[in-house]
């Protein structure tokens, strides 16, 4: 096998497979690896640890048809160390090589043989606007749990609902709901659970295409952009009932700028360590911020809001309440309580399909 191409194409090409790589402890060498084909002028990269798989193609200049696996964070630092420009490479004899300028580099190659095939989704695809798609996934995603020894509580819900579609994430303290009304992506009454670390790809590569194409199997989701297309194993489990959690009355309400309450929780939270909460004071008056550690200090903040209801403090983990506030769409947030201990829900002013339903911190 060998080709030439530009080093900042080959590098973007790398860099966006070898987040699919093999890097967590249990898996086998091979997944550590990108696995290259080159056939004619097309380039093929592929990386997966199972669960997750990431394929790019790439137009080269292609001077021999081959394939080869290369461990995926070495071949991506090299690239990367290269001057911009072109960058030849071959393999023979097990090593890859790669030449630019007055750089040359030999790596040692694995086994293609013992790289997982890797199949593509069939069927016609779904092919939707980026737009309002990437927006509710930065909704909800960060709501939905690190901890895999829960994993429906890692995957992000997607479910038809009345005419549209619906995303849900929960880690059990939180949880973040996003409606996109006339979205009709799956059947009436479906289901699918998709692992929100795969999903944060899809973010990634959002941010940069106008449109985005989707193929479902029975076990597996695939999000196509262009020459780069993303595949995942769906989550298999029951998702939480959660319908039940969001309180149907809550008779206080406060109403605060988005931004002046982001900036002031930012602020507060450097004296909210070692798992300090972060306190609201609610009343007729206003709103003040307050976080105190002992043997650290204190901080407090006078806001601006209009608060309807008995004077009430509840207290919230920073990170949690500042993701939720950030996720909100508009200038403005209200914030929705019932007491101290019940679960609080941070909606907006300008949307009813966005909601972030926060557990309090008990306080003395």
């Amino acid at each position: 096998m060998k080709f030439r191409c530009e080093r900042d194409a080959l590098l973007e090409a790398l860099t966006t497979t070898g987040r699919a790589a093999g890097t967590r402890g249990g898996f086998h060498l091979v997944l550590s690896g990108v696995y290259m084909a080159l056939s004619g002028d097309e380039l093929t990269m592929t990386a997966t640890d199972r669960e997750l798989t990431i394929r790019v193609h790439l137009t080269v200049a292609g001077d021999g048809d081959g394939e080869a696996v290369v461990t995926a964070r070495l071949i991506g630092e090299v690239v990367r160390s290269l001057d911009a420009g072109a960058v030849n490479v071959r393999v023979e004899d097990g090593e890859i090589h790669i030449d630019s300028a007055r750089s040359t580099f030999s790596l040692q190659t694995m086994s293609a043989e013992d790289f997982p095939k890797v199949t593509t989704l069939e069927g016609d695809p779904v092919v939707l606007e980026a737009g309002g798609l990437l927006t509710a996934l930065r909704q909800v995603v960060k709501a939905a749990s690190a901890d895999e020894s829960r994993p429906v509580l890692t995957g992000v819900l997607l479910s038809a609902e009345q005419e549209g579609l619906r995303l849900v994430t929960t880690d059990s303290y939180r949880l973040a709901l996003c409606d996109l009304p006339g979205l009709e992506l799956l059947n009436s009454d479906q289901s699918v659970l998709v692992p929100s670390r795969a999903l944060q790809e899809v973010i990634r590569l959002l941010e940069d295409d106008d449109q985005v194409s989707l193929r479902f199997s029975e076990h597996e989701v695939s999000f196509g952009f262009g020459t780069i297309a993303v595949t995942t194993r769906l989550i298999e489990g029951e998702f939480p009932s959660y319908q039940g959690l969001i309180p149907t009355h809550q008779p206080n309400r406060l109403r605060v700028g988005r931004e002046s309450l982001i900036n002031a929780v930012r602020r507060v939270r450097l004296m909210a360590q070692d798992s300090t909460p972060i306190r609201l004071d609610m009343s007729s008056g206003g709103l003040e911020l307050s976080a105190t550690t002992q043997d650290v200090g204190e901080a407090r903040e006078q806001m601006d809001a209009v608060y309807e209801g008995e004077d009430l403090t509840v207290a919230f983990n920073p990170e949690y309440l500042l993701d939720g506030a950030e996720a909100a769409p508009g200038e403005e947030i209200v914030l929705n309580t019932v007491d101290a201990l019940k679960p609080a829900v941070i909606r907006t002013t300008e949307s009813e399909e966005f909601l972030y339903l926060l557990m309090p911190v008990r306080i003395n």
